[in-house]
């Protein structure tokens, strides 16, 4: 159960990355447009009809986000055929919002029916603002609001019937209804009583979910240092994308979502003076990104400072790019994962620092879109558009967070040291003070160890498939292979026979891993910021079995 659940929670990467583009997209447009920032903005002029243009499509993640999610799931949950599941979730989303619309049309409150079955009222009027009506338009289809969750379920549903009825052989002259069109005739019945289903009790949920709102924003500091602690303790599990989702995407403190609604009143936020507290109160369970900006550096320093003398050169060019990374763009596993093998207790003390580092930042009044880095988020969605009236809490921010970054120093300094762990630079004689990745991965090694395929594919100039090979072999091979996915660095797959496996983490190291997790029959290939492209060669020899 365990393995399915996560591999549900790291299908929502697919579609959470596109964020990281969309909103620095739309940053760049409010700052673009902003006539306090650049007096030559002025309305009507070139320059802001450009950015008009950029900025009308720099929305299209966010007003679809719904759809988004339905269509994002597939790719990593269809066990065969991901395109065609992808089109069948689109499909049958759509065919499941026409239903509820007309549903709650005909017997909604007020509806052309004359039942007043259903407790919405389908006739008001959302062209100007659904905030309260409980409705939605998504993909221009008028219909129940029920936010990226209706969309998460639905296309669920529609992976299920996938996965057990896209190969399912059909009479013969039945034969032009297998496949995709199959999926997609069961899913038009079942959306039937499933829309019923969701127009009849989802508005009870909404009641719900808007109590929870204001519960949550209720908790202050106490609940934004749950939230952060989960957020960034549950990585190793993948149960995180269960965390931040609904914050970040879903309506549990804000009606679209912290990502959506604080991009959505930027404008108007950059020219108030009023606190960031009281203009988005809920953006307090979106300050976790604060530990990706300001805990690497205290990190990496505290991995150099512990390192052998002779081995600190190798140390700065291993951490160097990693923390970088995960200050710039957010992308924080390949750094955490680094110390979580060799010293898991202080990934538990990373999580403790990094919550109570967002609950500080909380008191002094920090709120907004941080979830990201220094790129994605911070600037361009933040610092740089809301300084002019903001600039006093961004300084206490960074105070705090360049603070933080002491106390990590400090902290895993002091812990590495007194209980000898085995971080970057500290490793036995022999050992190998390295991080694979695209940059520094050697295809000729993978190839003088697989031999045939890996050499092809090296001589072909593709970094990916000696990898790919490699982890294959030593996983067992591909008859070994029941079920593949990744996230944002891992590739996670689920064998047959475990002990079919290589008991070697340094063979895997060997062939371009940054380590290996291993849970029974389920295996965790850390790879690195390519692993989709690691994982396609991967599931194409897995599938020529």
């Amino acid at each position: 159960m365990m393995e399915k659940v996560q591999r549900f929670g790291s299908a929502m990467l697919a579609p959470v990355l596109l964020f990281a583009f969309a909103g620095l997209a739309v940053g760049l447009a409010i700052i673009a447009q902003n006539d306090q920032l650049l007096p030559f903005a002025v309305k009507g002029s070139a320059w802001n009809n450009f950015w008009s243009v950029w900025e009308a499509g720099s929305w299209t993640v966010f007003t679809q986000m719904e759809l988004l999610f339905a269509l994002g799931l597939p790719i990593a949950l269809a066990k065969t055929a991901n395109a065609r599941a992808v089109l069948e979730a689109g499909m049958v989303y759509l065919t499941f919002l026409y239903f509820v619309g007309k549903m709650l049309e005909l017997w909604g409150k007020n509806g052309t029916a004359g039942a007043d079955f259903f407790q919405i009222d389908f006739s008001t009027d959302i062209t100007k603002s659904a905030a309260g009506t409980g409705l939605k338009t998504i993909a221009g289809i008028k219909t129940l609001d029920t936010g990226i969750f209706g969309a998460i379920i639905i296309s669920a549903i529609v992976v299920w019937l996938h996965n057990k009825y896209f190969d399912k052989k059909l009479p013969d002259v039945l034969g032009i209804f297998q496949g995709t069109q199959f999926v997609y005739a069961l899913g038009f019945f079942i959306m039937l009583p499933i829309g019923f289903l969701f127009a009849w009790l989802w508005p009870f949920a909404q009641q719900g979910i808007s109590s929870l709102q204001g519960f949550f924003i209720a908790s202050g500091a106490v609940g934004v240092w749950v939230y952060t602690f989960l957020e960034r303790f549950l990585i190793p599990t993948g149960l995180h994308h269960f965390i931040y989702s609904p914050f970040m995407f879903g309506n549990v403190v804000t009606p679209n979502g912290i990502t959506k609604d604080w991009a959505a009143n930027l404008a108007e936020f950059s020219k108030s003076d009023k606190p960031l507290s009281e203009l988005f109160p809920g953006g307090g369970f979106a300050l976790h990104g604060n530990s990706k900006v300001f805990a690497p550096a205290g990190i990496a320093l505290a991995f150099w400072s512990t390192a052998r003398p002779e081995k600190r050169k190798e140390v700065v060019a291993l951490l160097l790019p990693v923390s970088l990374t995960a200050m710039l763009i957010g992308i924080t596993e390949p750094l955490e994962f680094t110390f979580l093998f060799v010293a898991p207790p202080l990934f538990a003390v990373h999580a403790v620092l990094a919550a109570t580092m967002a609950a500080a930042m909380y008191l002094v009044g920090v709120r907004g879109n941080m979830g990201g880095g220094l790129l994605d988020n911070f600037l361009f969605q933040n610092w740089i558009p809301l300084w002019k009236y903001q600039g006093g809490t961004y300084l206490a921010q960074i105070g705090i967070g360049l603070a933080f970054t002491v106390i990590y120093f400090v902290l895993f300094r002091f812990l590495i040291l007194k209980f000898d762990f085995k971080t970057p630079g500290r490793e036995a004689d022999g050992g190998e003070t390295k991080l694979y990745s695209k940059a520094d991965y050697k295809a000729a090694k993978a190839a003088e160890k697989n031999g045939g395929a890996a050499a092809d594919a090296a001589e072909d100039g593709d970094l990916y498939a000696p990898r790919a090979t490699a982890f294959l072999e030593l996983l067992g091979g591909a008859e070994n292979i029941t079920t593949v996915n990744n996230c944002a660095t891992r590739l996670r797959v689920s064998v047959a026979d475990a002990d079919k496996v290589d008991t070697s983490d340094a063979a895997f190291k060997e062939a371009g891993a940054l380590g290996i997790v291993r849970k029974g029959t389920a295996f965790q290939v850390i790879v690195g910021m390519d692993v989709p492209q690691v994982r396609e060669r991967f599931e194409t020899m897995v599938n020529e079995k």
